[in-house]
């Protein structure tokens, strides 16, 4: 316990007592100043295309946490792996080539879909050639096995053999009631890695998800971008019973595969939802194959910390991922995927909010770690090393400030708080952001599961409280309408494409400074003072 925490807790009764609800528990020293041109041209550097987009296991690697680590180094910050910046993560590097044909013959006739355009597929095992032979389809609902609701997708079948074929989210989305599995809020049974998992415990020869636009979250051409070329899984697990192909079909396809099958889709939709579901056989077959070439790489986290001056054994961690697709499929003549926004934006944030605590004329009272992770597009993969592999004792990490994606459309009245009700670090965000003069916002799109898919969540699983927070909803002079076409328009035509790209003149660079000098203000408070967040009850990562 922090030799101040107990003082805080006195200090914390008197206040309950005083009649002045002005009166602070704690003081604080004031924060110092985000820099943002120093932000700026971090941000410039690293979405350049002299970084390659950014790859891990590539020269774009290479540039990247060259870079961070020496710009880490010359504002002073202390290594955070001993005498190193690095904390190396062993990846496996699998190059996948599908077959250009996957056929399914059903009852009605023999379909034969077409990579890219009608499915895209790839298989986790480290094997150079994997197929998938005759396989019998089911279609299995939502893929979910969830014993505290009484809920078995799979249920009454053995999936060897077999195929599943499954829906993107989970059964609340779209409904009435907001209690069943949280409604249109993306639980994480609705993630495709969730899916996965599950698939690979039933046994299925292969895995089969219908993509639907708005209940994944994102459109067609993201499925393309983010399962073709390369895909990266941690070193050390053994994949030879995991499915043998998994993937993806379009709405399109899985309609007239139904149909094939003298089903109706949205009468399936509708039976999915309900309690009691049992998987349905198509009477039909899929062949798909694959060949792979893998091989094992070393990416690394970076890592830096400024050491407590009274409590060097508290931690708090920002994080932001540094990676992203590298060089792809061409598109208008483009092939680099510089991801300027996901995530260039939020690892030069908080480089700049690294410097800020490192400049500052007070130094922290807890120590403060900068965690620039890895791998975090290839399933949250640096992170989740990092939780099993932490660098800081997790039981002393008092909580993580994550930054994916800083907004670039300018100032704003709102914070929207990613995954809000799981911690009073929610509380501390509403009065941080009130002193910007800004109120807290709900998920506008909680039914993609954001909460779910960037590096927080690795943290939260093993008990550390966090923040994911930015401004999203309301633009300070144009409005609620400016900004969602805005953010619609980024991930209809942006997100994971060559088109992430820093533009000096879109950007308004308005809304990096907010948003970082929130972040800024938030960490510095806590390292500062005796709060110590907690998850709320009801929260399944409460400890």
């Amino acid at each position: 316990m922090s030799k101040y925490i107990l003082p805080f807790l006195f200090a914390s009764l008197l206040f309950a007592c005083n009649q002045d609800p002005s009166t602070k528990p704690f003081i604080v020293p004031p924060a110092p100043s985000l820099d943002l041109d120093n932000a700026r041209i971090y941000l410039q550097t690293l979405s350049s295309d002299a970084f390659e987009g950014r790859m891990p296991c590539t020269t774009g690697e290479e540039k990247t946490t060259a870079f961070i680590a020496d710009e880490l180094k010359k504002i002073g910050l202390k290594p955070g792996n001993g005498d190193s910046y690095f904390q190396e993560v062993g990846l496996v590097d699998i190059t996948g080539f599908p077959a250009k044909e996957m056929t399914i013959r059903t009852p009605a006739k023999e379909m034969n879909l077409t990579l890219s355009k009608d499915f895209m597929i790839h298989s986790e095992r480290l094997q150079e050639e994997v197929s998938v032979e005759d396989s019998e389809l089911v279609f299995c609902g939502y893929g979910i096995v969830d014993k505290e609701r009484g809920w078995n997708d799979y249920e009454g079948i053995d999936m060897k053999g077999k195929t599943a074929v499954i829906l993107i989210n989970d059964p609340g989305y779209g409904g009435d009631d907001s209690t069943f599995f949280k409604g249109d809020t993306m639980t994480y049974f609705g993630r495709w890695t969730y899916k996965y998992d599950e698939a690979d415990r039933q046994g299925a020869d292969g895995l089969i998800i219908i993509h639907e636009t708005n209940m994944a979250g994102y459109p067609w051409f993201v499925v393309e971008s983010s399962w073709s070329g390369t895909q990266q899984g941690l070193t050390g697990i053994d994949r030879s019973k995991d499915c043998g192909i998994k993937g993806f079909i379009t709405l399109d396809q899985a309609k007239a595969l139904f149909e094939n099958t003298g089903h109706n889709l949205t009468d399936m939709f509708k039976a999915a939802r309900k309690p009691g579901f049992k998987p349905v056989p198509l009477n039909s077959t899929i062949n798909m194959s694959l060949r792979s070439e893998v091989k094992e790489c070393k990416s690394n986290n970076v890592v830096a910390y400024i050491e407590g001056e009274e409590a060097p054994e508290e931690y708090i961690i920002y994080t932001a991922h540094w990676d992203h697709l590298g060089v792809g499929k061409v598109v208008e003549n483009d092939s680099i995927y510089n991801g300027a926004l996901d995530n260039a934006s939020g690892t030069a944030t908080v480089l700049g909010i690294a410097m800020a605590f490192a400049e500052a004329k007070d130094k922290p009272k807890r120590s403060v770690v900068f965690l620039f992770v890895t791998a975090e597009e290839q399933g949250l993969l640096g992170s989740e090393y990092y939780a099993e592999k932490p660098l800081f004792k997790p039981a002393n990490t008092i909580c993580n400030l994550n930054m994916d994606g800083v907004n670039p459309m300018g100032k704003m009245k709102d914070l929207t708080i990613v995954g809000m009700g799981h911690s009073t670090m929610d509380d501390i965000a509403a009065e941080e952001a009130k002193k910007q003069g800004r109120y807290i916002a709900k998920e506008q799109n909680a039914e993609k599961g954001y909460f779910f898919r960037s590096d927080h969540f690795n943290f939260a699983k093993i008990g550390i409280p966090c923040l994911y927070a930015e401004g999203t909803y309301e633009h300070a002079e144009k409005g609620i309408e400016y900004a969602k076409e805005f953010a619609e328009t980024y991930v209809n035509q942006r997100y994971h494409a060559p088109s992430d790209e820093y533009d000096a003149e879109e950007w308004n660079m308005g809304g990096m400074e907010q948003d970082g000098q929130f972040y800024l203000n938030v960490g510095w408070r806590i390292a500062n003072s005796g709060e110590v967040p907690v998850w709320k009850m009801g929260s399944s990562f409460k400890r």
